[in-house]
């Protein structure tokens, strides 16, 4: 068997990972992991948080155009501690600990050679299929790609440099800065990280909105300086639309949708200010009708994102300084045992009070 997944005769464990096996099945099971390479590390996880795009392939085996066709090792966000160094690896020795950066592009398309890897065609992602995920006692993954964590950092916050990427990659990508005034439509777990990254990056005043009582309530205690409820009819958007503008009290210069429904956009796209942007960071309809043409109008630029790049080197600065905090956003811990792995799938799932539900291995 590969490296950390040897079999019970030469006294190592057995390396175990939760596959998902089939529409609303995981089990967890041996996985054998390949051998090192010479710029590889093997790292044992420690920390493995639950995405919805994990709830999504468990309960419908597909997200987007990707497809779960065989059984897969789920799990993208994690940290963990370097167990063995590959020949040539300089950087990291074992005892290490790291968060991981789950996307190994292939650094020849001209994607990669711009700098843009994240949209690189031949990507491979944690828990994307064909490709293997990270919850799992252990995994190999390239030395580049694992991050050492500071000190005062723990591995639960290392794991959350994943979702909080994302937040980051999208206000760079909008250019959030000291005189950006912010909408963020959704309070779900990439709408909070979205709302600290702004702040982080200077933003003086955000507004967040939500369906949720409960989710504006945490987005209020993580910072945002005013909550917006609002309903799912869309008859009510010039309404909302109007509340929205008056609690921000200035023009909104960038929104972020961090739901992706005709709803979000439309508001958002209603909301924001001649001149300014739209980004969208949800992906909650692949189809949507929304209003592009008033809004083109008047020079509202919508802005695409897709995952991160270079971005663990800025979350871990963010962390370690205190610019930001996301521990408040991890609700719930389960440990990696069979039933354990069931629940916590299923209390992210649920949603309710749950923001980010996290796996200490």
């Amino acid at each position: 068997m590969g490296k950390g997944g040897m079999s019970r005769e030469d006294g190592e464990e057995e390396n175990m990972a939760a596959w998902l096996v089939g529409l609303n099945t995981l089990k967890i099971q041996p996985f054998t992991l390949p051998p090192l390479g010479p710029h590889e590390v093997r790292v044992r996880m420690k920390a493995v948080g639950i995405c919805g795009s994990d709830v999504h392939y468990l309960k419908t085996l597909r997200c987007a155009h990707f497809v779960v066709k065989e059984p897969m090792v789920i799990g993208h966000e994690c940290a963990g501690i370097i167990e063995e160094v590959g020949s040539d690896v300089k950087t990291l020795v074992p005892g290490d600990r790291v968060a991981l950066e789950p996307g190994i592009s292939c650094w020849r398309c001209d994607y990669c050679k711009e700098g843009r890897y994240n949209l690189c065609p031949d990507m491979k992602f944690f828990a994307t299929p064909p490709v293997h995920g990270s919850l799992a006692n252990q995994v190999v993954h390239p030395a580049d790609l694992c991050f050492k964590l500071p000190d005062n950092v723990s591995l639960e916050e290392g794991a959350m440099c994943e979702p909080l990427s994302v937040g980051v990659h999208a206000c760079r990508r909008a250019n959030v800065g000291p005189e950006t005034n912010v909408l963020v439509m959704g309070a779900g777990p990439i709408g909070l990280v979205t709302m600290l990254a702004a702040r982080a990056f200077g933003a003086p005043r955000i507004v967040i909105v939500d369906v949720d009582d409960h989710r504006l309530s945490v987005a209020k205690d993580l910072g945002a300086d005013d909550i917006i409820k609002v309903s799912t009819d869309m008859k009510d958007i010039p309404e909302e639309v109007a509340l929205i503008q008056k609690a921000m009290a200035t023009a909104i210069d960038v929104s972020f949708d961090c739901a992706g429904f005709n709803k979000t956009m439309s508001t958002a796209l209603d909301a924001t200010r001649s001149g300014g942007k739209v980004c969208l960071v949800g992906m909650g309809h692949n189809e949507m009708t929304v209003p592009l043409t008033p809004a083109a109008a008047r020079e509202v630029d919508v802005i695409g994102i897709f995952r991160y790049k270079n971005t663990w080197p800025l979350c871990l600065e963010f962390l370690r300084s205190g610019k930001i905090d996301v521990k408040p956003l991890i609700t719930h811990r389960f440990g990696f045992s069979q039933k354990e792995v069931e629940d916590a799938f299923e209390t992210s799932a649920r949603g309710g009070n749950a923001i980010k539900v996290m796996f200490n291995l």
